[in-house]
């Protein structure tokens, strides 16, 4: 019932600024109007619902997504001087379409990924597609920093799905999730440098660089002989597909990796402590939400499921929630989150990998 669901402010046009692309080594590599056509065709269906209880839903986490500006606001210190934006509340095909345009973005990709006339683009769609698919089922919102004027996502039919799931008030999960996905907007409008830094940093990775395949498969051999012995990384965010990639790269390739790593676990692990400490004054049920949602992030699934987790680097992004989130309530707990508002200001004060696990560290660094 939620298929072809979408409900958007007038101000949200979710197309990429073609004046600001940036040509990268990834140009042409996928052809993202296949992998939205492909995604699509093989998503499953959400939970069954009445159209009554769909048109309720969606209609409630748009209006949630608007009142859930004042507590994020309120609560991070993070204040701007744009209007507050609608959210587009979308199904799982909406998701996928989005995610698309976004990538297509990100890395300065043509949408059709034919601008050079490369035939790589449609294999890569394909592949691209059936992880977009697979993806689409798990997010509950994202915000998107790399359209006009950023767009905030909610995919209603895995919202529905998950408060079922846990049993929990659907209203007071609604909103929670809302302020999660809106602390992101308020991360990226209050430090507008953030997508730049993004972009910088996928254009290296995208980089063609001039070593051989000879030195990158001997880096990736090591890497899995080192894993045999027991060793490699006891970072969980470096292990899998992740620990792979890593292996394989140049150094100035696996530094823009390490660094988007680190930002990522910033904004989730930011964004989770904010959700929570709106209170129960503003969601009466927030620690049985908290409870129930981080058991179910922990839960044993199924062996196809978990194969596709590691592949995909799930669990390396449930691991990023978990490690940002004692992070970030370690260094607001000691200096307060108006010092702590100071990792914001640029590049420079973002946390390196070894302040992340010990945020006394970045204090000292940053604020002396």
């Amino acid at each position: 019932m939620f298929e072809g669901a979408d409900k958007s402010g007038e101000t949200l046009a979710a197309q990429p600024d073609g004046d600001q692309r940036k040509s990268s080594g990834l140009t042409g590599a996928i052809d993202w109007r296949l992998a939205a056509r492909t995604g699509g065709a093989l998503v499953p269906s959400g939970p069954r619902t009445s159209r009554q209880s769909a048109e309720q839903a969606v209609e409630e986490l748009a209006a949630a997504s608007l009142r859930a500006e004042g507590p994020v606001r309120e609560v991070s210190g993070l204040l701007d001087d744009r209007p507050v934006p609608a959210a587009r509340i979308v199904d799982r095909r909406g998701w996928i379409e989005a995610a698309a345009d976004s990538m297509a973005a990100l890395t300065g990709t043509e949408p059709d990924g034919s601008a050079r006339g490369r035939l790589t683009g449609k294999p890569a769609g394909v592949q691209a597609g059936a992880m977009l698919a697979f993806l689409s089922t798990a997010i509950l919102g994202q915000y998107d920093p790399f359209t006009r004027g950023g767009t905030l996502l909610l995919v209603a039919p895995n919202i529905v799905a998950v408060e079922r799931i846990l049993g929990v008030s659907p209203s007071d999960f609604r909103f929670w999730v809302c302020l999660h996905e809106v602390t992101h907007r308020v991360q990226f409008s209050s430090a507008p440098w953030l997508g730049d830094y993004m972009k910088a940093n996928v254009d290296i990775l995208g980089e063609v660089g001039e070593e051989s395949a000879t030195d990158m498969l001997s880096r990736l051999v090591e890497e899995l002989r080192e894993r045999r012995r027991g060793g490699g990384s006891d970072d969980p965010a470096n292990r899998g597909i992740v620990g792979l990639l890593r292996a394989t790269q140049a150094p100035a390739q696996r530094e823009a990796l390490d660094r988007m790593l680190m930002l990522g676990t910033l904004l989730e692990g930011h964004a989770d402590h904010v959700m929570d400490a709106v209170g129960p004054a503003v969601v009466p049920t927030v620690e049985q939400i908290r409870a129930a949602f981080d058991k179910r992030r922990t839960r044993p699934t199924n062996p196809l499921q978990r194969l596709l987790r590691a592949l995909l680097g799930v669990d390396a992004k449930v691991a990023q929630y978990v490690r940002g989130k004692a992070f970030v309530d370690h260094v607001v707990g000691r200096v307060g989150m108006a010092q702590f508002n100071a990792i914001w200001t640029d590049a420079d004060t973002l946390p390196k990998p070894e302040e992340i696990e010990d945020g006394d560290r970045w204090i000292a660094r940053v604020l002396g």
